[in-house]
């Protein structure tokens, strides 16, 4: 019985989904039929949301504002009308779960860029024998200094 369902999951899962988090802005290409016409709609905004790792019934939650309205939708993660989904801003967030935007207006609303993770430079030890050098030379520099003091 698990291993039918498994099999099922499976085959209902897209292989080519992009990784994003909560607090990414990203824009959600849709095709939509209308009359007999297909077009492509583009939703663009911040995820909110995000439910479910990768099965068939993963989903995530977009919110942008139109016309100073604040406007939400859930997407589940294989719908088969999505075509394609891009990243345009990395978002630096705390929580899984960003409901507490849809009581922010204005600035506040704005979810920090995220700076991709550097490495820390690394510090290259001198040989002992250079570091002694240097030390000398800084106590000749403030022997130097002392003796122009007592000059004047």
């Amino acid at each position: 019985m698990s291993s039918l369902l498994e099999k099922f999951n499976k085959s209902q899962t897209k292989e080519d989904i992009l990784n994003f988090r909560p607090g990414d802005t990203i824009r959600v290409h849709q095709q939509i039929k209308e009359a007999g016409k297909e077009r492509i709609q583009v939703f663009e905004g911040t995820v909110i949301a995000r439910k479910g790792k990768s099965g068939p019934s993963a989903s995530f939650t977009v919110r942008k504002i139109s016309g100073g309205i604040g406007v939400e939708k859930v997407f589940p993660l294989n719908l088969p009308s999505i075509k394609k989904i891009e990243v345009t801003r990395i978002g630096k967030v705390r929580r899984a779960k960003l409901y507490y935007l849809r009581e922010r207006l204005g600035r506040k609303r704005k979810v920090k860029e995220r700076v991709e993770d550097k490495k820390p430079k690394e510090v290259k030890k001198k040989p002992e024998k250079e570091e002694k050098k240097e030390k000398k030379k800084e106590t000749k520099k403030k022997e130097v200094k002392k003796g122009k003091k007592e000059e004047k």
